[in-house]
């Protein structure tokens, strides 16, 4: 995005009294932060960059990154944490000048060892988890891993499912136990009042738009309430 496109995107937030609560960070086919080969590395980076100011402007203090799992094959797997280094490198001081962490999102294919790796590399004020609820249930041990790394959690994207697709559906909807991850929420280093739901209308058999929005609210101010009745338990 050019300054001009996100002055652009302040000012309509501004507007509609819209708040940012992180920003995901894209990557495409030639622009791979941890790409082997330099010029999709470099243009990974400046992605990267250009992502992290863009969050800086609008407001927030974190910025979500898809870490994959590390190859199996040794060789392969010492260049990835290379390459992973090199931008962590350049990247660090980028945004601790702007005051916004890294949280690396759980994905599947599972890359649960991998972010406990990258976690005991890197400090609490600068990296992170997000947790993606639905890619936990998929997966599998999803719950487990976050009660692991409930210190270190920072950022969320909240969506259900029934366990075998990516299906982004309302909360309370798929087979998540939203009680205990309610629980690992409320006793976690995750204090923000907001959450950002990841979520998509196509597999809730809801057809009206407005409907599917309103129950997006109210199953996530639900879900809120579940979490604040949780942290009253831990105090």
């Amino acid at each position: 995005y050019s300054d001009d496109e996100i002055d652009q995107i302040a000012r309509w937030m501004q507007t509609y009294g819209l708040v940012l609560n992180d920003l995901h960070v894209s990557s495409g086919q030639n622009n791979i932060y941890y790409a082997v080969h330099d010029d999709a590395h470099r243009a990974g980076i400046e992605l990267l960059k250009n992502r992290i100011q863009m969050a800086a402007r609008l407001g927030t203090d974190v910025v979500v990154l898809h870490l994959p799992a590390e190859p199996d094959q040794d060789e392969k797997r010492k260049t990835y944490w290379i390459q992973v280094e090199k931008t962590m490198d350049k990247i660090l001081p980028f945004i601790r000048e702007r005051g916004i962490r890294i949280a690396f999102e759980n994905l599947f294919p599972i890359n649960h060892k991998t972010l406990e790796k990258a976690l005991k590399m890197y400090l609490p004020e600068d990296v992170g988890i997000c947790f993606d609820s639905g890619h936990g249930n998929i997966v599998g041990g999803g719950l487990e891993f976050l009660d692991k790394v409930k210190d270190r959690l920072i950022a969320l994207h909240l969506n259900d499912n029934e366990g075998s697709s990516d299906q982004h559906k309302l909360i309370f909807t798929g087979t998540i136990d939203w009680e205990r991850l309610a629980k690992i929420i409320g006793s976690s280093t995750y204090k923000k009042d907001h959450m950002t739901m990841e979520l998509t209308i196509r597999y809730t058999g809801i057809d009206d738009e407005n409907l599917f929005l309103r129950g997006a609210m109210e199953s996530g101010l639900n879900f809120v309430r579940t979490i604040d009745a949780a942290r009253k338990k831990t105090l």
